[in-house]
């Protein structure tokens, strides 16, 4: 059975009260806990899931890592090694570590406008802890790197809003511009697509298909300084991104 994802309509939620709707035994060990809605975001895309507690009467247990699950819409709330599950039809508190959340957030609309700065398709990408990285198909490196960490922070400066919106598939299919990344196509299907738009103007500073979580507006982020640039194959290019 899915789950209402509430962070799409507000990435600040911290906590939640929900029901349990089902409780899954992991292979190898461990249990997930399905909720009836959840401010915890499932692993995909780059991003990593959410890590939090689910408090319930009686008991407790630490989300230790969010996934989705095997049906669509689910989202598994994996509990800590040894940590007993809440009763399914039970009430509980589901709260997510809001500062690893919000540096994940800061990161992923960074890495948001690194695409924006280097105008190339994207091959891949990854949301750390106060590091990120983008993969670019580009054959040469970038021969300014420090004018490019400057507009990049100039536009993070600048504060630019940022806001989400639903398209339908036929929409996105008509629009293939509107997708960076080579190597993984958004989600479609079920017929919308959430685009993140960064930027108030038209054309806006950024506008893509994106399911993660993202700060308001882009001042939020702070500096950032760019990092190593890897050569990943013939035409291929890491760059990673440091939140100050």
């Amino acid at each position: 059975m899915p789950s209402q994802l509430l962070f799409l309509a507000d990435a600040y939620a911290k906590q939640c009260d929900a029901a349990v709707i089902g409780v899954r035994a992991q292979e190898g060990g461990g249990v997930g806990v399905l909720l009836d809605q959840t401010v915890f975001y499932a692993e995909g895309g780059g991003q990593p899931g959410d890590v939090g507690r689910i408090v319930w009467e009686g008991g407790a247990a630490d989300v230790a890592r969010t996934v989705k699950g095997a049906d669509a819409g689910e989202v598994l709330h994996l509990l800590a090694d040894g940590a007993e599950a809440p009763p399914v039809g039970g009430n509980v508190s589901a709260e997510i570590d809001w500062e690893t959340r919000f540096a994940r957030m800061r990161m992923h609309t960074a890495l948001h406008l690194l695409s924006v700065v280097i105008p190339l398709p994207v091959t891949g990408g990854q949301i750390g802890d106060g590091k990120g990285r983008l993969d670019f198909d580009m054959p040469e490196a970038p021969s300014d790197k420090t004018a490019l960490e400057a507009r990049l922070n100039a536009l993070i400066a600048e504060n630019h809003p940022v806001t989400s919106e639903w398209i339908s598939d036929a929409e996105l299919e008509a629009n293939p511009g509107l997708v960076k990344t080579m190597a993984v196509k958004p989600p479609m299907g079920q017929g919308r697509v959430r685009l993140v738009r960064i930027g108030a103007g038209d054309p806006p500073v950024d506008l893509q298909p994106c399911g993660g979580t993202h700060v308001a507006a882009t001042g939020e982020i702070g500096a950032v300084r760019l990092g190593k640039v890897e050569k990943k194959g013939k035409s291929n290019r890491r760059v990673s991104l440091i939140l100050g």
